[in-house]
């Protein structure tokens, strides 16, 4: 089985000014630069031919480059609770827009469509029950920004889980071209 999701990597400067800011929350799980990414669209775990037939479709995805920076954080919650510290990226517009064409190739090749709403965030940390409050964090990080850094092409990723968290390993490149 091989566990899949399809992502943007940040340039290397915009990763350290996320890895700069990153701390201040007791028990959060900090991802570290080789974890850093904006997930277009999670696919899960899938058996080799699946993963062979979503290579070949992500292949069929004509989008251009895109513009954003860094807006903000906020965080995700799960049954009243902090899960996922995260950075906003604005404009949406153009990430949704390639959010939607990638998972009209994947369900082309067989895969559900997603059914959760899409927020373009680049996750920063993971929390458990044991987690610390946000709340200084979130305020201390409101006014995040950088200036518009452009993404030329889009990645397929493969998660190992471990002990340690997730190993993701970039295993295709898809350009985007106007």
């Amino acid at each position: 089985m091989h566990r899949l999701f399809v992502g943007l990597r940040p340039p290397p400067a915009i990763r350290a000014q996320l890895l700069a800011l990153m701390g201040g929350v007791s028990a959060a799980r900090w991802q570290d630069d080789s974890q850093l990414h904006l997930t277009l669209r999670f696919i899960g775990e899938v058996e080799r031919p699946i993963a062979e037939d979503v290579a070949v479709a992500l292949a069929n995805v004509h989008f251009p480059p895109v513009e954003v920076a860094l807006d903000g954080v906020g965080q995700f919650d799960s049954r009243g609770r902090p899960s996922a510290l995260w950075a906003g990226i604005r404009p949406h517009d153009a990430v949704t827009g390639l959010h939607k064409k990638v998972d009209q190739a994947l369900v082309r090749c067989g895969l559900a469509p997603e059914r959760r709403a899409y927020l373009p965030h680049i996750t920063l940390a993971r929390m458990n029950a044991s987690a610390g409050t946000t709340e200084r964090f979130l305020v201390s990080h409101a006014g995040l920004a950088s200036p518009l850094f452009g993404l030329d092409h889009f990645l397929l990723f493969e998660s190992t889980l471990g002990r340690e968290g997730a190993v993701y390993e970039a295993i295709e490149r898809y350009p985007l071209r106007g």
